[in-house]
Formats: C-alpha cells, sequence, structure tokens
C-alpha cells in the first residue's frame, strides 16, 4: 500500500506503465508514468475549494465528473466512501452515492497485460429519486511543459463545400491570440505554459482523440463518438484547460436524461508511445 499526502493508494502495472489509484478516495487516479518516467499527471494536492457539502480537494490527476457545470451538482467532495473491487489486469473504483447530485461514480480501470494501454470504462449511475440530465465529463490533469494535440476537421463535408466543417466552443476569459494556442488548418495545438488569464475551448472531435506531447512521451486518449449524439457546452465531446499549474484534457460522453436507476457509460482508452506518428513530428 502506498500513500497520496495521507490519501491511501495502490498501484497497477506491466512492463510499461505504472499507474497509482487512491483506494478511499475518488474515484481517482493520481499517478501516472511510462517506462520510469516521473509521473504525468499534474500534481494539484494544495488546490482546495469550498463547496456547499464541504471541502473539495482537486489532487490532480484523472477524476470523473458530470456535465454541465454546475456548482451544486458539479463540486461535491469525494475524499471518502470509495469501494474498490480487484479482478485480473485491473481494479473498479466505486465511489459513494453523491448528496447533491444523487449520483454514483465507477470506474473501471483496465491495463493491458502486454501493451502500454489502459481502458477505462466511466459510469454514472443515477440513485436518485427524480431524473438527472448530464454528460459523463472525464478529466485529466497533465504536468505542464508540453503540447496538447487537438486534432481537426479537414476538407469539405458535403459536395459543394458550402457547409461549415467545424464549430469551435471559447470560455469567457480565452484569448483568442493567447500565445499558448497554435492554430493550425489540421491540428490546434496548446503549449502547457503556466501563465493567467486560463484559456478553454471546445469542439466536437470527430477523430475521437486528444493527445499531449512531454517529455519525449505522447500520452493519447482515445473515447468514445456517437455522431447523432447530444453534447453539452455547445456539443463538445472534446475540451482542453490551461491555467498556470496544468493543462487539462476533457471528454465527454452524451448529454441525457437518466431516469432513478438508469445508467450511461463513458470510455477513454489510454495509449503511450515514445515518439510522435508520422505525419505529426513537426507539430512539436
Amino acid at each position: 500500500m502506498t500513500d497520496f499526502y495521507g490519501f491511501p493508494s495502490a498501484i497497477l502495472e506491466n512492463h510499461h506503465l505504472r499507474l497509482e489509484y487512491l483506494t478511499t478516495a475518488g474515484p481517482r487516479i493520481v499517478g501516472f508514468s511510462y517506462h520510469g518516467s516521473p509521473n504525468l499527471l499534474a500534481d494539484t494536492h494544495d488546490i482546495v475549494w469550498e463547496t456547499p457539502y464541504g471541502a473539495y480537494s482537486v489532487l490532480g490527476g484523472h477524476r470523473l465528473w458530470i456535465s454541465p457545470e454546475v456548482a451544486e451538482k458539479t463540486y461535491v467532495p469525494d475524499s471518502s466512501g470509495l469501494e474498490v473491487r480487484t479482478f485480473p489486469d485491473g481494479v473498479e473504483l466505486i465511489g459513494a452515492c453523491e448528496v447533491g447530485s444523487g449520483v454514483r461514480k465507477i470506474v473501471r480501470i483496465e491495463l493491458d497485460p502486454i501493451c502500454p494501454v489502459v481502458r477505462l470504462v466511466h459510469t454514472i449511475v443515477n440513485e436518485s429519486t427524480a431524473p438527472v440530465t448530464l454528460a459523463p465529463w472525464s478529466i485529466t490533469q497533465l504536468a505542464q511543459g508540453g503540447t496538447g494535440i487537438l486534432p481537426q476537421p479537414v476538407g469539405n463535408i458535403d459536395p459543394s463545400g458550402y457547409l461549415p466543417n467545424r464549430f469551435l466552443t471559447l470560455w469567457p476569459y480565452t484569448r483568442v491570440a493567447d500565445p499558448r494556442l497554435v492554430w493550425r488548418d489540421d491540428f490546434i495545438l496548446v503549449r502547457a505554459q503556466p501563465a493567467l488569464p486560463p484559456l478553454k475551448l471546445g469542439y466536437r472531435n470527430n477523430a475521437a482523440w486528444v493527445g499531449y506531447w512531454n517529455q519525449g512521451v505522447l500520452w493519447r486518449t482515445r473515447f468514445d463518438l456517437h455522431p447523432d449524439g447530444s453534447y453539452p457546452d455547445g456539443g463538445c465531446n472534446a475540451e482542453v484547460y490551461c491555467n498556470d499549474r496544468f493543462l487539462e484534457i476533457e471528454s465527454l460522453g452524451q448529454l441525457v436524461t437518466l431516469a432513478s436507476g438508469q445508467k450511461i457509460e463513458h470510455i477513454e482508452t489510454w495509449e503511450m508511445e515514445d515518439k510522435l506518428p508520422e505525419g505529426m513530428s513537426k507539430l512539436v
């Protein structure tokens, strides 16, 4: 058993990857390294928010939230009540039923026994007596110093080329001329350098992946895509946020209304490489 700033934790690992998760709080992944690298996830254990339900510890790393972002339903402390179920090459982290939202969050971590791949199955269950409208919101805080890679659609979506092929959502504090943003036709790049104000943008990502290149390592997350699905934040299934402490990669599931007892799943697959794929080498 290990420890993350007073929170008990445990390790999953194979020949390539070492993953640290909390065993009494969360569900949270707080450590992730590739071939002995330093922790690729951000450490924000000192950031604490006050909420109507008590203190919320940000901690860093990977967490599961619900969207749209509403303080009374999104910022619910998760510092206790976790149940851990183990199985070959993985664990299931079952959070407590949240007093504010009435939902239970579950993250199943499946570590490939051979390859540098982790599959995360995020489940949100409505355990309240009333319907709840939400989208699963998977958030990974990454250490600064690298570059976020957001693939963009290229080419026409109709024979004539009259229709738009992309829609971007920008948050009020985002500056279009922010030097951390690199606008290209095929990719938007986000340089993860410490600066304020923060920036955040999102879009409908039909490539269904987002990457982060840092310290000679490419972390790429692939996620579910529902072409006809409804998504929050103006139709976003992928978002990126950067401030003076970390870069945050976010993927979102469909926006649905869950009746009492219903659940929704959102799956991410993390893939690790020690080089950029062909065609991406000139990005960073």
